[in-house]
């Protein structure tokens, strides 16, 4: 008989646990699917034979595919119940094509309960300080940002017809244990910054904490809702490195007049320093009832500092 046919409660157990699709399934991705492990299936979608694997040792069921090739999503219509998508734009335009070839593979309606889609609050552009609330009118000031906001347009508007999706807007994103340069790696490499009188707002949440606000958001976020994702540090760039500095035992690095900082520090920092706003997150804690963990930088940094010291 057609699995169908049976009361939701004759389902063998597979059928009824949620089912978690993971698209962009990095480091994020992996924080959130230790947590959704536990009452949840999930499945993540990877192009590379060699992720997949890392993947399976995860707990996780790789799936074959790829965003900029549309046949190999075929698979994904009904397949799952809850969304998390996580991959970036491609890295060139202003529209994300990727985002749009997700949507179209999951296509068939009914299976879906919701997706949340992690963005960035690159989208407003530059604020001159002010606090920002998720209903500031966007101003990307960057290619970059226009893909993420063409990517938000298009998931909204498929929300409204076939479902809940949730909006997470996300600062900079920092773990001692994180891939990349590590906030102690970025004060060790003594690249300058701007001095107090050109300094800039910055916003930050913990790898860990973003991982809890994308379990939260796929069972708790509202239909088209905006959120932002951020702890509540409230400093600007140069306070923050030497917060670091203080913590792991290194020397400040320098301050520079903007000028020169234009002469000596790449583009993709320069542009980063070119926008300051401060976040309002009482969306997050309202209504996604998300407690940070870390609720400040200081708070995610200060064991690992210790660690390191002794």
């Amino acid at each position: 008989m057609p699995v169908r046919q049976y009361p939701l409660g004759c389902l063998p157990s597979r059928f009824r646990r949620s089912r978690v699709l993971i698209v962009g399934c990095g480091d994020i991705g992996l924080r959130a699917a230790r947590l959704l492990a536990r009452g949840s299936r999930v499945l993540a979608l990877s192009a590379s034979p060699e992720r997949r694997q890392a993947l399976r040792a995860a707990g996780v069921v790789p799936l074959a595919g790829n965003l900029d090739d549309a046949a190999s999503l075929a698979r994904l219509a009904g397949l799952a119940t809850r969304v998390l998508h996580l991959a970036p734009p491609a890295p060139r335009g202003r529209r994300d094509a990727r985002t749009r070839a997700l949507v179209q593979a999951l296509r068939r309606r009914g299976a879906l309960q919701a997706l949340v889609y992690i963005s960035t609050t690159g989208v407003y552009g530059d604020c001159a300080g002010a606090v920002v609330t998720e209903v500031r009118t966007p101003a990307p000031a960057s290619d970059r940002a226009w893909r993420r906001l063409d990517a938000e347009t298009t998931l909204r508007a498929w929300g409204r017809q076939t479902g809940r999706v949730s909006l997470l807007r996300v600062p900079g994103i920092y773990a001692p244990d994180r891939r990349g340069v590590t906030p102690r790696e970025r004060v060790a490499q003594a690249s300058p910054t701007l001095r107090p009188e050109d300094d800039v707002f910055i916003n930050h949440i913990h790898a860990d904490d973003l991982a809890r606000a994308c379990v939260r958001a796929l069972w708790q976020g509202g239909a088209q809702r905006i959120y932002h994702v951020a702890d509540d540090s409230g400093l600007r760039m140069g306070e923050y490195l030497d917060l670091v500095a203080e913590l792991y035992g290194l020397a400040r690095v320098p301050r520079v007049e903007r000028a020169q900082a234009a002469r000596q520090l790449p583009a993709s920092l320069l542009d980063f320093l070119s926008q300051s706003r401060r976040l309002d997150t009482r969306r997050m804690r309202g209504e996604l009832g998300l407690l940070l963990r870390y609720p400040t930088v200081r708070d995610g940094l200060q064991a690992d500092a210790a660690a390191q010291r002794g």
